[in-house]
């Protein structure tokens, strides 16, 4: 039997492209790139995770008919994929074996409606055997068996396809559900699958470690066979069009071809094993697991090579690690890389970051944004890192604390503190486990499970509020629109306005036919009143949420009842339909003609803060330079949201900066521009800005200031806004009016959020910020007459600066000025508090000479002074015992207001039988209250008492001074 070996010319890049080659040349498939690692407009996924994710639109029959996309056919292509987090999470299993991954790229091949179960089956077989060269005998192939639960029959159709090219029938293997079903999720296409499996031993039948978990013989292709479409229901209903969807991975190929058991004796790792090594203590990369890995070293070098994909991967598609969702969950992975990298393999504080361009040597040429970005992602790198190794430092320290507060006899470690640890610090579980295990303690697994619980509890609840959802329609539905030509909404009735004599915008009417309803989950001809359903109509004028803009609110009306309103909750598009949620006031027929009434102040307020946003972008990357990325946004008429990614936050001059080159565009006037032209086209425009998004042909490109036509001649960038968008847009820039950034925070390490208003909105924010800095100035100057105040007055003013500081936070207003008023607020807060200090150390010191003077060196003083604050009560026990260093003192103080009796005290270091906190203890409960405290000092409260009862409270902390503490001479 021939047994394949090492060909030198099968290196990962061209097995990559080998493969696209193949499908290319040899059967016509289009060559689609990969789509970045974060998922375009998909809330059900952390992160792409397989191949057919970026073709979940043609699949679910929703794909936009104006996108290049509704015409593939036959595509090929190379994902990147990430598997950590979610249902499909890789995470804690990589670095134990050599072949889990968190990181990894599927190749694959898909037909949407042309070729089947033939035409897959035979290519997949002559890729493998011929052009690969893999043996044939080592080749085993599975096919579904049938389920008759879900009244599945076996796919003898696959089994017989294989038989037919040659294969024996003991490598053609039948397998049920769990391996040989595929299901998008719990609904949606489905369809049985084929699997080829490796077997790396050769020269026998492996036919019984199929599917058995074996390292020796893997699974290397999964082709399925999309026939079903999985209903809300569970039942199984077949699809109007069948495709195939083919996955391969590349690390597992590469590893059959190269002739290696491991992944990381391939070409794609042993490079940055190399490195690794290079900047590293450790030993070099044996590929040892389990028991043999001594110290995990080699489990280390796996976790770390696994983990710089990928975060370079994924930096490079603009997830950066941050606190929530696929950003955390990269949070994590870069920790977990950083502990392995510094505490195991002893590499230095950086050594990750030098790691990068290893990275991009390998990955770049199929991925070239790894080269481009690499300067951001080692940044990123250097800083996280540094964060999380300062963050380790304090965690130790959390948990020493914690361990000397809890009781000696128990074995289990707070969950509480474990969670905050893991949670905020970023402290990984494992290790908080191996550093509690040394102590001879254990976390609480079950109080843990249910903190996890209750955190993916209110991960999982929407923001959306239920009355804005809207029922998509389901595949079915759409095929069914499809089959009796109902035809795509038009939307364009949208962009039909202009600006009146007056200046004010005209909004043009727009009337409509009811093609179709749809309600309860299927389309209806007829519904009632009360119902809530979804419309769909021949044209519209209400703009459909998409591109950041929020969709219009307003209502129809139906001819001849003019009085009868249907409100539109939300507008959404699928598959070329425009779909209006609506609640039927009367009933509703297909047919039925009606007129559309947008909310133009709403509308209006959309453009404008949609046109300020494209304003917006223009003026950051003009001021910090093509640093400057979208990251996202999102406009409504109350406020417009942009995130970008950048070094840090915004100083006080960059936002005024900012700010002033929007303003500048808006008093131009500046004309705003909008044509669509090719794709093609379009993306020659230099200076193009745009996002991660598919973009339909032709496409809106909306510019300022300058025309289109102008950008598309032109081979140099002009200094204006230019982007894709097929928002709703202002005719001139000057009817923004207004511009403020009233929020800048960073949402995460290298992203930034901003908040703006414009128009009315912006200037009440500028008249309120100036409110505050007048109140601050006039506060301010009070304050420098100090040294006059008493202390009361000088307390009266501080409460008034934390007032001021709690309005400045809150209140909308230019965030420069915020930024401003904070830092001069907190310098007068220190100036406030440092004044009542040095008042109350002088009125403490008063106090304490009269009380010295009273009672000489008594081994026990108890007294009542006059004060309301607690603070000079204490300052004068600590001032009197510093004259009486052996005395035990305690002073109260009765609260004339509250009746509520204050108590300060302090029990010399040396003294036996009790502490200070137990006289004040003692004391304070006797009195229904409470106090806190150490050994040496405490202070605490009472309830109410009289005033004719104080001299025999005074009395009894005396005696409990004499007999618990200490045996002390009396003097009376």
């Amino acid at each position: 039997m021939r047994s394949i070996v090492y060909r030198r010319e099968f290196t990962s890049k061209r097995v990559r492209r080998k493969f696209i080659d193949f499908f290319r040349e040899g059967y016509g498939h289009r060559v689609v790139p990969s789509s970045s690692v974060r998922p375009r407009g998909d809330p059900s996924l952390l992160f792409v995770n397989a191949g057919m994710n970026q073709f979940k639109p043609i699949l679910l029959g929703c794909a936009d008919p104006r996108s290049e996309m509704v015409s593939y056919r036959r595509v090929v292509n190379s994902q990147k994929c990430v598997r950590a987090g979610g249902k499909h999470n890789d995470l804690q299993d990589v670095g134990k074996d050599v072949y889990h991954h968190t990181f990894f790229e599927m190749l694959g091949n898909w037909s949407f409606g042309d070729y089947f179960k033939v035409e897959a089956c035979a290519m997949a077989w002559r890729l493998l055997t011929e052009e690969y060269g893999i043996p044939a005998q080592r080749l085993y192939v599975s096919y579904f068996s049938g389920d008759p639960a879900n009244g599945l029959p076996a796919d003898e159709e696959t089994r017989d396809i294989w038989l037919s090219m040659g294969l024996r029938a003991d490598h053609v293997l039948p397998f049920g559900m769990k391996d040989n079903f595929w299901e998008m999720g719990e609904t949606g296409p489905c369809g049985p699958c084929t699997e080829i499996h490796y077997d790396h031993i050769g020269n026998r039948n492996a036919a019984l470690l199929v599917n058995a978990d074996s390292p020796d013989v893997v699974e290397i292709w999964n082709l399925v066979f999309m026939q079903y479409n999985r209903e809300s229901n569970g039942s199984l209903r077949a699809l109007p069009q069948c495709s195939v969807d083919t996955g391969m991975g590349l690390e597992r190929l590469v590893t059959v071809l190269q002739g290696k058991r491991s992944n990381y004796d391939t070409d794609l790792f042993t490079p940055l094993l190399s490195a690794i090594h290079q900047c590293s203590k450790a030993p070099a990369y044996q590929g040892r697991t389990g028991a043999a890995d001594v110290a995990q070293l080699d489990m280390a070098y796996r976790v770390v090579a696994d983990h710089i994909r990928t975060i370079c991967v994924c930096i490079a598609d603009g997830v950066y690690p941050g606190m929530a969702g696929a950003e955390l969950v990269l949070r994590r992975i870069l920790r977990r890389a950083v502990r392995f990298s510094t505490e195991v393999l002893q590499a230095p504080e950086g050594a990750l970051a030098s790691l990068v361009p290893t990275v991009a040597h390998l990955l770049g040429d199929a991925y070239p944004e790894l080269n481009t970005e690499s300067d951001r992602i080692m940044d990123l790198i250097n800083q996280n890192e540094a964060h999380f190794l300062s963050s380790l430092k304090q965690g130790r320290r959390v948990i020493d604390r914690t361990l000397s507060n809890m009781d000696e006899n128990s074995s289990f470690f707070p969950a509480s503190v474990a969670w905050s640890l893991y949670r905020n610090l970023g402290f990984p579980l494992d290790l908080i486990d191996l550093m509690l295990e040394e102590k001879g303690k254990i976390v609480d697994k079950k109080e843990m499970k249910v903190l996890e619980d209750e955190y993916e509890k209110l991960g999982l609840q929407s923001e959306e509020d239920e009355g804005e959802k809207l029922d998509q329609l389901d595949l079915h539905s759409l095929a069914e629109l499809q089959r009796q030509r109902v035809p795509h909404t038009d939307d364009s009735p949208k962009y039909c306005y202009s600006v009146g004599s007056d200046g004010q915008y005209v909004f043009e009417p727009c009337k409509a036919s009811v093609l179709a309803l749809y309600c309860d989950g299927a389309l209806v001809s007829e519904v009632r009143q009360g119902q809530h359903c979804a419309v769909i109509l021949d044209q519209t004028s209400f703009y459909a949420e998409q591109g950041g803009q929020a969709n219009d609110q307003g209502y129809f009306t139906k001819d001849g009842l003019q009085d009868v309103l249907f409100p539109v909750k939300c507008v959404r598009l699928a598959g070329g339909y425009v779909v209006h949620k609506v609640t039927a006031a009367e009933t509703l027929r297909t047919g039925d003609q009606v007129h559309l009434h947008v909310d133009e102040a709403w509308r209006l307020g959309c453009m404008i803060n949609h046109t300020a946003t494209h304003v917006l972008n223009f003026a950051l990357r003009e001021l910090l330079g093509p640093i400057v990325s979208q990251r996202g946004s999102h406009c409504s008429a109350n406020r417009l949201r942009f995130d970008f990614s950048v070094k840090g936050t915004l100083t006080v001059s960059e936002l005024q900066k900012v700010e002033e080159l929007v303003l500048n565009i808006i008093r131009q006037n500046a004309d705003v521009h909008v044509e669509e032209v090719p794709l093609s086209s379009a993306k020659q425009i230099a200076g193009l800005r745009t996002v991660d998004e598919l973009y339909p042909d032709p496409v809106r490109v909306v510019s300022v200031a300058v025309p289109v036509s102008d950008l598309l001649a032109s081979e140099r960038a002009e200094q204006t806004s230019v982007e894709l968008c097929c928002g709703t847009h202002l005719l001139r820039t000057g009817a923004i009016r207004d511009f403020v950034v009233v929020s800048e925070r960073q949402m995460m390490k290298g992203v930034c959020r901003i908040v703006a208003f414009t128009g009315d909105d912006a200037i009440k924010a500028r008249e309120a910020g100036q409110a505050l800095q007048e109140e601050l100035e006039s506060l301010e100057a009070r304050m420098g007459l100090s040294n006059t105040l008493s202390i009361q007055e000088a307390k009266r003013l501080s409460k008034e600066v934390g007032h001021l500081i709690n309005a400045v936070d809150i209140t909308p207003m230019p965030q420069w000025k915020r930024l401003e008023l904070q830092t001069r607020l907190k310098a007068m807060l220190k100036s406030s508090n440092n004044s009542i200090r040095k008042l109350e150390i002088k009125e403490a010191a008063l106090k304490a000479k009269e009380l010295l003077d009273k009672h000489s060196n008594k081994p026990v003083v108890v007294d009542l002074i006059q004060t309301d604050s607690i603070s000079v009560l204490m300052k004068t026990v600590v001032q009197l015992s510093k004259s009486t260093p052996k005395s035990l003192v305690m002073l109260f103080s009765h609260w004339e207001s509250s009746g509520k009796l204050l108590c300060a005290c302090l029990v010399p270091k040396g003294s036996t039988g009790g502490s200070a906190i137990e006289w004040a203890l003692s004391v304070c409960s006797r009195l229904g209250g409470n106090a806190e405290g150490a050994k040496d000092t405490a202070k605490g409260v009472g309830n109410a008492v009289k005033v004719e009862d104080v001299a025999e409270i005074l009395h009894w902390a005396e005696e409990f001074a004499h007999n618990k503490i200490r045996n002390v001479p009396r003097t009376d």
